[in-house]
């Protein structure tokens, strides 16, 4: 593609602030972090804003105009014993400043171990998040930094970054390339500079010669065919979640870890995936297995204390778990069914044999009068009503035919034929 293996996006990555684009409500004359740049003084600062729109560059800017020893760190791959290890260099080296990417990946053992250096200034540390730091940064080491909110980059910015980078690097310029309409790339792009600059390349790179214009049927057809694009806030998002769901749904393991490497792979968030297997695991597995919640709320804890790259592991296990085990939505079905009924019947008078009778009033009032307590009973079964009369005797959960709810099922079946008669 180019005479080097680095990416546009990385090529052309500003080192001052005057090639900076976008932020201007932060990077603008007289504005934050201006002062912080020529002021030559830093503090500790959260920036958090969406996928490419220079979190990671305004850091190494802000590292190189402080003059001090700069390291960063990937909270994907870097544990403790990395932090620790960085922090014993900026003891050694005065101070330091550390930029630690997708900082509300770490957990709170992680971001606790940052907590002593930032207090005592070995540190300044400089995070960056996709997500509201108020929820996932712990409030001690968020009270020690101020914190900067990133806007996406509008369509202004994304065209004059393009046409920057068309002077800037010499590749790029060499292709003579023209843009003659931009709404497929922008769109593309998602507000993402790293992307918009690494399509361009991409598209460049594909355009056949003699044609080198960029059009919006070109680009769409080129990005087809060329990348597997992973939008965590885009389409792509949407439609590789439903992929994963519906390949567990459909008991396919090999879907499954596919759909899960992908989204791995793009970034996405651990948690989000693995919230989505608990409801799953519930909604579409429930009694036929009912095991299967427990693992993947166990998942979800371990996501929580492992984080990546680790918990990757802990996810494949309990996709493929939940691709192989029994389905039922019997329980799905019922509470939708019963959601259904009370907004039809509204608010229906329980009946008095079950009410909760707290007070000798309430017991003058039959609450809970002839109540039978069904262990009392063989097969723990009573011939009471619980449901309100108007819609006494409607079945509302019927278990699925599988091996692990043909107990209920029979139990029910016997319990209903001698109390309804079906």
């Amino acid at each position: 593609m180019s005479a080097t293996n680095a990416p546009l996006a990385e090529r052309v990555r500003p080192q001052t602030l005057n090639d900076f684009i976008g932020q201007d409500h932060l990077v603008g004359k007289g504005k934050v972090l201006e002062q912080i740049v020529h002021g030559g003084k830093g503090h500790s600062i959260i920036f958090w804003g969406p996928p490419g729109v220079g979190k990671t560059t305004l850091a190494q800017i802000i590292a190189h105009s402080l003059n001090m020893p700069f390291f960063t760190l990937s909270a994907i791959d870097s544990g403790v014993k990395d932090v620790r290890a960085v922090i014993e260099l900026a003891r050694k080296a005065g101070h330091a400043l550390l930029f630690i990417d997708e900082i509300h990946r770490f957990n709170k053992a992680q971001q606790d171990s940052l907590l002593g250096a930032v207090e005592k200034g070995i540190i300044t540390l400089i995070g960056a998040t996709t997500e509201n730091p108020s929820f996932e940064v712990i409030g001690a080491l968020l009270s020690r930094c101020q914190v900067y909110v990133l806007k996406a980059l509008n369509e202004d910015n994304m065209m004059e970054l393009v046409n920057q980078a068309m002077v800037k690097d010499k590749w790029l310029a060499d292709q003579h390339i023209r843009i003659d309409e931009w709404e497929a790339l922008i769109q593309l792009s998602g507000g993402d500079a790293r992307r918009l600059l690494n399509l361009t390349e991409l598209i460049a790179a594909s355009l056949p010669d003699g044609a080198r214009v960029f059009t919006n049927a070109r680009v769409q057809d080129i990005v087809q065919k060329k990348m597997a694009l992973y939008d965590k806030s885009g389409e792509q998002h949407y439609d590789i979640i439903s992929a994963f769901i519906k390949s567990l749904r459909g008991s396919d393991p090999n879907a499954a870890v596919y759909y899960l490497a992908r989204m791995i792979e793009g970034g996405e968030d651990p948690k989000f995936i693995a919230r989505r297997m608990i409801i799953l695991a519930s909604e579409d597995i429930g009694n036929a297995n009912p095991n299967a919640l427990l693992l993947a709320t166990s998942c979800f804890q371990a996501v929580e204390m492992i984080g990546y790259p680790e918990c990757r592991i802990i996810l494949s296990q309990c996709a493929t778990y939940l691709a192989s085990s029994a389905k039922s939505n019997a329980s799905y079905m019922a509470i939708n069914k019963a959601q259904q009924l009370v907004s039809q019947t509204g608010d229906l008078s329980v009946p008095l044999h079950i009410r909760n009778a707290p007070t000798g009033l309430m017991k003058k009032l039959d609450y809970g009068k002839g109540y039978e307590y069904a262990h009392d009973h063989p097969g723990n079964f009573v011939q009471q009503e619980f449901l309100p009369a108007e819609i006494a005797g409607v079945k509302l959960y019927d278990p699925a035919d599988n091996a692990a709810e043909a107990r209920m099922r029979d139990y029910l079946r016997n319990c209903w034929k001698e109390k309804y008669g079906y």
